[in-house]
């Protein structure tokens, strides 16, 4: 009876990730990115050769280089990713290297899976492609996959900002300032009247003084 449990719990248990990725503080939008992999040395009579990884969805393997690697490992560009590889590496010996990308999509998932087919000398390969569904959260053979936070929110522009009127520059004039400027406005306005009416008022003299002056001559000579 103990055999047995002992069977199914272990049946139950989830296989381990032969192939890791890690990618510490890995945000979309953001770049360059490193991405760290280390694949397990599943072969008992070869070591590994190289690696031959799919890029997911909205990476170009143009934007994909080598970071670091076993001496003597490359890395070349194919049509959907890119492949590794060198001399091969001890028999039992895991293979460590890093890629850096430029930049991650905008809209990249939270969880970003790398495909990987691993090659051994004697030429066999193991293939960790499998991703998780609801139907099989976690597959037997699992592609290595990074977590990858949300793109940040974009800071508003200085255009933005200034085209945007404050309360202060749009506020009404205030009474106060209304009364102030009227009296302003009618000095401007009466100076000219006053000019005219005290030149009417000099003219009226004059012909006062004039018709004043004529008829005490008439009467002088009468």
């Amino acid at each position: 009876m103990t055999a047995v449990l002992a069977f199914v719990v272990l049946g139950a248990a989830p296989a381990s990730a032969h192939v890791e990725a890690s990618s510490p503080g890995a945000q979309a939008g953001a770049g360059p990115v490193v991405v760290a992999f280390t694949v397990e040395a599943e072969s008992p009579t070869a070591g590994i050769t190289g690696v031959k990884t799919q890029l997911p969805a909205g990476l170009a393997p143009s934007s994909v280089s080598l970071a670091s690697g076993p001496d003597g490992w490359v890395l070349s560009p194919t049509n959907d990713g890119y492949e590794i590889a060198g001399p091969a590496i001890a028999t039992g010996v895991d293979a460590e290297f890093g890629i850096t990308i430029t930049q991650l999509p905008v809209d990249a998932a939270a969880q970003v899976p790398f495909k990987t087919l691993v090659r051994y000398s004697d030429g066999s390969e193991d293939a960790w492609i499998e991703l998780p569904t609801a139907d099989n959260p976690e597959p037997e053979s699992p592609a290595p996959a990074i977590a990858v936070a949300p793109a940040a929110v974009p800071a508003p522009s200085p255009a933005q900002t200034s085209a945007t009127p404050s309360p202060s520059a749009t506020a009404e004039p205030s009474a106060d300032a209304e009364v102030t400027a009227k009296p302003a406005a009618a000095t401007d306005e009466e100076s000219p009247s006053t000019g005219w009416v005290i030149g009417a008022i000099v003219a009226v003299a004059a012909l006062a003084g004039a018709a004043l002056w004529f008829r005490r001559r008439q009467s002088g000579r009468a």
